[in-house]
């Protein structure tokens, strides 16, 4: 077994979505080991931070919050596809030779997990790829964008798949990581009532070994 860490780390000037700056995290240290005889610090933090998960109450009004998500849609096989060529739109013409099946929790390995700041131009899932895997009902979406979307008017991409019941993960690094199957873990922090929550997010790639 061999597990990989694709989460972004938590830091300061550390890439958020279109370089909002109100968006950087806050680590405070109220008190340190050196001086107080302990460390003790607060941390300010978007929601919507680095590697997340967004819950259906992030774009649909009476949606589940992050608390009411199921730990085994966040333990799960998966599948990372590849497709660092693209540039702009994913479409569904583009998902279609992969054969993806209902059930299938799908993770977009793009030139995004190549870049160390944030890209106006970074590679998003269109409206009509997200109502392809709506209707072939996938189980999750996973983007190494720090969105699923790109300017798009009403964020109908998040809409469709949350109207489905698909999971929406976005902000994962998967520079290193090989197209294949393996097992996601990305469980968020139970936040009553929250939209979204930060996720460590570590793949587990399963080898079976033979004498």
């Amino acid at each position: 077994m061999k597990l990989y860490d694709i989460t972004i780390p938590i830091r300061a000037g550390m890439p958020v979505y279109k370089n909002d700056e109100t968006r950087q995290p806050k680590l405070t240290f109220n008190k340190k080991a050196e001086t107080d005889g302990v460390t003790s610090s607060t941390l300010e933090l978007d929601l919507h931070t680095g590697t997340h998960l967004d819950a259906p109450l992030h774009m649909l009004a009476g949606g589940s919050a992050i608390d009411e998500v199921s730990l085994a849609s966040v333990m799960t096989a998966c599948r990372v596809i590849s497709l660092t060529s693209l540039e702009g739109e994913i479409t569904p013409e583009i998902l279609m030779p992969f054969d993806l099946k209902r059930g299938d929790f799908v993770l977009f390995k793009t030139k995004n997990s190549f870049s160390e700041t944030f890209d106006q131009e970074f590679v998003y899932l269109g409206q009509a790829a997200a109502a392809y895997l709506a209707v072939l009902g996938i189980k999750g979406v996973g983007t190494d964008g720090l969105g699923i979307e790109r300017g798009q008017a009403g964020h109908p991409s998040h809409k469709v798949l949350f109207e489905a019941g698909c999971m929406v993960l976005e902000g994962l690094m998967l520079k290193n990581i090989e197209p294949g199957e393996y097992k996601l873990i990305a469980l968020p922090l139970k936040i009553v009532g929250a939209e979204a929550s930060p996720v460590r997010a570590v793949l587990v790639e399963e080898r079976c070994v033979t004498e």
